[in-house]
């Protein structure tokens, strides 16, 4: 039974495989107190979760000019034009089931899916929960180059996704296009009933490089906080940064030497250990919206994986210890990982089977 474990042991992840939509509709209202995620982005990859289903077992099914992908059994290739149907065999008539977010044929459809998911998430989150949505921007572009299941081909590679599995151009996307993906989504959710209260900029000091000479160098991904209600759990306390040196340097300085004892009284300085400071020293202030983290290797996965120092202060600040956090597209399991280090426990969705397998391991393994 959801959360059985809560009166046993002191934290832990529940790791539940299947659709995240279909499961969210299954779960209680107001159960989780806050949700941190990383949906998989628009037209990036494909994750080999599809299967074909009826027609002709002997076909090598096709939908849209593509064909069937031996990546894995029973995975398809998701590659398609912006507004075809890949719904169904073009030959055999078998029925393509992928619940899989992310492939979409249009931006606009994609966006839809993401608000109809996002319903039921606010729904499941408590009234006073937050939401921490990290979600990258990416380029229109047709497809080009060689795929993940070809480059495995080819050599030892052993990707389980698709690049790039269809072309982005279409609608008002023009080709170099940039597509604008995460503000689509989040103004469609504060459309939607969210309250948007922050854009937080995730700056990569190690960002991929990228061989173009007529644009900067993408080094950012966002991370939208959202929330369920106007007035919401914020722990600003457990996440404050250390104050800048030059800052401190200007806090500490000796105004008495500087401009002379009696201007330095006349001027409300303060005193402190018989030394005259223009203000009390302090250590710590309130975390700006920019946060410098590297991204971060891991060699159990070939696709990309929150850094744990990013998912931290989402978890401490969003979450009351003891509490629960839900990640619905769980992946290799950080959030669950960092969760139970810190004293919550999450609830984690994930509809790949490996990532399943390989998310409890990391879990178990960080928690031994």
């Amino acid at each position: 039974m959801l959360l059985a474990w809560a009166e046993e042991v002191s934290t832990a992840t529940e790791i539940l495989h299947g659709d995240s939509l279909a499961i969210l509709r299954e779960m209680k209202s107001d159960l989780v107190d806050c949700v941190v995620t990383s949906p998989p982005y628009w037209g990036l990859r494909d994750y080999g979760t599809g299967r074909w289903e009826g027609g002709d077992a002997d076909c090598e099914h096709s939908h849209s000019g593509q064909v069937q992908d031996n990546k894995a059994p029973g995975a398809i290739s998701s590659g398609m034009r912006p507004g075809a149907d890949a719904s169904s065999c073009r030959k055999c008539g078998a029925l393509r089931i992928d619940s899989q977010m992310g492939l979409e044929p249009t931006v606009g459809e994609h966006v839809a899916a993401m608000v109809v998911l996002f319903r039921e998430v606010r729904r499941v989150l408590k009234p006073n929960g937050t939401l921490w949505l990290n979600y990258g921007d990416s380029y229109a572009t047709s497809i080009n180059g060689r795929s993940a299941a070809d480059t495995k081909a080819a050599g030892n590679d052993d990707r389980t996704f698709r690049d790039k599995p269809f072309s982005t151009v279409g609608g008002v996307l023009k080709p170099k296009d940039l597509c604008g993906v995460p503000w689509r989504v989040a103004l469609a959710l504060q459309e939607d009933g969210w309250w948007l209260r922050q854009d937080i900029i995730w700056a990569k000091p190690n960002p991929m490089p990228e061989s173009i000479r007529d644009r900067c160098t993408k080094s950012h991904e966002y991370i939208f906080l959202m929330t369920k209600s106007e007035r919401y759990y914020f722990d600003f306390e457990a996440i404050k940064e250390p104050v800048a040196a030059a800052t401190q340097a200007r806090l500490n300085q000796n105004v008495a030497d500087q401009v002379g004892s009696d201007r330095a009284h006349k001027g409300g300085a303060g005193k402190t250990n018989g030394t005259m400071k223009a203000v009390g020293a302090v250590d710590l202030r309130n975390r700006r919206s920019v946060w410098n983290v590297p991204t971060a290797a891991f060699s159990g996965a070939h696709y990309a994986t929150f850094p744990p120092a990013l998912i931290e202060p989402c978890i401490l600040a969003g979450c009351p210890v003891g509490g629960v956090v839900l990640d619905p597209f769980l992946g290799s399991g950080t959030v669950g990982m960092v969760a139970n280090k810190h004293g919550r426990n999450c609830i984690g969705i994930e509809l790949n089977a490996e990532s399943v397998d390989l998310a409890r391991t990391r879990i178990d393994e960080a928690a031994a």
